[in-house]
């Protein structure tokens, strides 16, 4: 199974994409896509035109992404809300199931630890993902999503149930 992660923000969306394959992952691609225009529909549609370059280059089957978290800056966690909402519609209209997971639980999942930092996270990626460089670490925070998407929302889930059938 082919998963697009992403991280979302409004200037820099990190995107990963990785091959599960049993309970084995690999690396495919990362990258950023930075948001371009002077307003923010123009920023938006930016992000939606580069996320549906990299969904026709790369045919990922399935898709995770970050949840908004709640911080002290309000506008700030509202232009990521919006940033996120336009990669959701992005994936939806590209047809693939998205899996949603909290930050803490994809750091926990890759790291160990709920409140790792950048630098642990960006170590123990390129660990799961043997000769994975993430362009920075926005591109690798999406690979740790998809990564979480691995283990929780894809081949795991779907070998259970078709046990149980």
């Amino acid at each position: 199974m082919r998963i697009l992660g992403i991280d979302p923000g409004l200037r820099n969306l990190g995107w990963g994409v990785i091959e599960s394959r049993g309970t084995r992952l690999s690396h495919v691609a990362n990258g950023v896509c930075t948001s371009d225009g002077d307003d923010l529909g123009e920023r938006l549609l930016s992000l939606h035109n580069q996320v549906s370059e990299i969904i026709e280059a790369y045919a990922p089957d399935q898709a995770a992404i970050e949840q908004t978290f709640v911080n002290k800056d309000g506008a700030g966690t509202l232009k990521l809300g919006q940033a996120r909402g336009v990669a959701l519609l992005t994936l939806a209209k590209a047809g693939l199931p998205v899996g949603e997971y909290a930050p803490n639980r994809v750091k926990k999942t890759v790291v160990g630890v709920g409140h790792a930092e950048k630098e642990q996270i960006i170590h123990m990626v390129k660990l799961q993902l043997p000769g994975c460089l993430p362009k920075n670490a926005d591109a690798a925070d999406a690979l740790a999503i998809a990564i979480c998407h691995a283990y929780y929302g894809g081949t795991q889930q779907r070998q259970l149930k078709e046990k149980r059938a």
